[in-house]
């Protein structure tokens, strides 16, 4: 599937809950870079890894500047037992009805042990520091992905 949105655009804003009761709206950010990496559940191994592997990376992306958020359909009350059971330091956002990750392309029809079945599809969207889409990942193996995310932005 291609991406709803592409390269070189301004990113769609939105404001989502967070873990922690409050909400992030994405144009707020501004001026800072954000990487934002859509994932299925808290809590399932292959999504745990990803959302573990930005965290152990986190202080690096903060010395870029660059601000890391996740998201994921997951109730911003899931999103609060994952990120204390876990010891989360970034932001999880909640997108319960995937309207969000629809119109960023990262929710649609994917095959899932043989099955279509619509879900989230696993990407990674860097927007710059005016609120333009700078990269766009579509994520098929989660091992190694967080340090090539870092990479890209360490030029």
């Amino acid at each position: 599937m291609t991406s709803a949105v592409t390269i070189g655009q301004m990113a769609p804003d939105f404001t989502l809950p967070r873990d922690g009761g409050a909400s992030v709206t994405l144009s707020s950010l501004r001026p800072a870079p954000v990487v934002l990496f859509t994932y299925g559940a808290d809590g399932t191994p292959t999504c745990t890894n990803e959302v573990m592997d930005f965290n152990a990376l986190l202080p690096e992306f903060a010395a870029l500047g660059v601000v890391v958020l996740g998201l994921s359909k997951d109730s911003a009350a899931k999103h609060d037992k994952f990120a204390a059971k876990m010891g989360l330091g970034m932001a999880l956002l909640s997108d319960k009805d995937s309207q969000m990750m629809e119109a960023w392309g990262a929710f649609g029809e994917k095959l899932f042990f043989g099955k279509l079945v619509q879900g989230v599809l696993r990407s990674t969207f860097l927007i710059d520091g005016a609120g333009k889409i700078a990269h766009i990942w579509k994520v098929d193996k989660v091992k190694g992905h967080a340090a090539e995310v870092l990479a890209h932005l360490k030029g």
